[in-house]
């Protein structure tokens, strides 16, 4: 269990240690020529997860964790290739169809890894510590990889990126020392079609898991593409250089948030600390975004504070819905919407972000997340309806 820890812990910081994030949504409109072809290289990297989502779920779940890991951490190694390669839209569009993959390999996978991990030794309680201690080394390192990408980026993009392909072989190679869970492997069930029938009912059925699937599928939608495209905002008040310190302050405070997210979790209500960290972080973008000056990417990156916390405290949520058998299936089903909806979502703000400046399509998008603290709250109610019924 140890060492599936400490690797998983590695593996997060190499996989995010990606130089190339604060300038892509620059070099991808450089390459292609506006901000609404950039975003529809992003919208075809969700439409990639979105096909490949379900059959790496089953296979994670039928096949094994490590195995699925491995394969996740090659297509990565292939996508970064592609975009270092660059030259044409359609070289990207293939770095991004290999990216997809990756992360399709990925997002139901890793989760159920880590609590399968724990479940050999009954300390699944445990989960949103652990998750919180892996996630705030994936902030550490998108925070490091931000401050010298930023750096680099000012001699050359694709120094930036051919930078983050080395980082990307390095976590190849430790995935292959990962253990696969024997809990997994107790639980496996060999019916693919009926393993899928029922993740789907399980979604069905439980309110609650809906109600967590939606607010999940449209934070990460609109959340996502407010986080690709705030480069390019920045970059109207700092220079090139000054990009990846701006992203180095975010995810400094993201490290520390995420750090400490399971001792705020054990002192608060989940869903508190849901709508909370939901309405801080949208108020804080629009003060950032209303009063443009040179100060707005302080407030920004401050937003990677709740926003952390948020992250680390749906995840357990979500986790103790999903059955054992279909863990990683249930995860890939959750992904497949919110990667479909970013899809869509992203090319509309790219739309009107060609046609209206950079602040307009960020303010209607935060304002529209607000959907996301209505459907907390109605969590939040049922849940106190529980523990009276209980």
């Amino acid at each position: 269990m140890q060492k599936n820890i400490r690797l998983l812990k590695w593996l997060n910081f190499f996989w995010n240690f990606r130089p190339y994030n604060p300038i892509i949504i620059i070099y991808f409109a450089q390459v292609t020529g506006s901000f609404a072809n950039a975003f529809l290289i992003f919208s075809i990297f969700s439409v990639a997860i979105s096909v490949f989502e379900i059959p790496t779920g089953i296979y994670s779940d039928t096949i094994g964790r490590k195995k699925t890991l491995v394969l996740g951490s090659g297509a990565g190694v292939l996508s970064i290739i592609c975009y270092a390669l660059g030259g044409s839209f359609w070289v990207l569009v293939v770095g991004a169809i290999f990216a997809g993959l990756q992360e399709s390999f990925f997002s139901g996978n890793n989760d159920a890894l880590l609590y399968d991990t724990l479940g050999e030794t009954n300390v699944q309680s445990s989960f949103s510590e652990h998750l919180g201690k892996i996630n705030s080394v994936l902030q550490l390192a998108i925070g490091i990889s931000a401050l010298i990408g930023g750096l680099v980026a000012g001699i050359s993009f694709k120094y930036a990126l051919w930078l983050t392909a080395v980082s990307q072989m390095i976590a190849f190679f430790i995935s292959l020392w990962i253990v696969e869970p024997k809990v997994h492997f107790e639980k496996m069930s060999g019916n693919v079609f009926a393993n899928l029938k029922e993740a789907f009912a399980q979604f069905k059925n439980n309110f609650k898991l809906r109600m967590l699937s939606l607010s999940s599928v449209l934070s990460f939608g609109m959340g996502e593409v407010v986080n690709q495209f705030m480069p390019a905002f920045i970059n109207t008040v700092w220079p090139v250089w000054g990009l990846g310190v701006a992203k180095a302050l975010g995810k400094t405070c993201s490290f520390f948030s995420s750090r400490n997210a399971g001792k705020i979790l054990k002192k608060f209500s989940s869903f508190k600390v849901l709508m909370v960290g939901t309405v801080l972080s949208i108020g804080t973008t629009i003060l950032a975004v209303l009063f443009v000056g040179v100060w707005s990417p302080l407030l920004i990156a401050l937003t990677s504070i709740p926003y952390a916390i948020t992250a680390v405290a749906l995840v357990p949520l979500m986790q103790a819905e999903f059955s054992d058998r279909q863990r990683a299936t249930m995860g890939s089903i959750n992904s497949l919407f919110g990667n479909i909806f970013f899809a869509i979502f992203a090319y509309l703000f790219g739309l009107v972000a060609d046609h209206f400046g950079k602040t307009g399509p960020i303010l209607i998008t935060e304002l529209l997340s607000l959907s996301v603290v209505y459907l907390y709250w109605r969590l939040f109610k049922n849940h106190k309806k529980e523990l009276l019924a209980a």
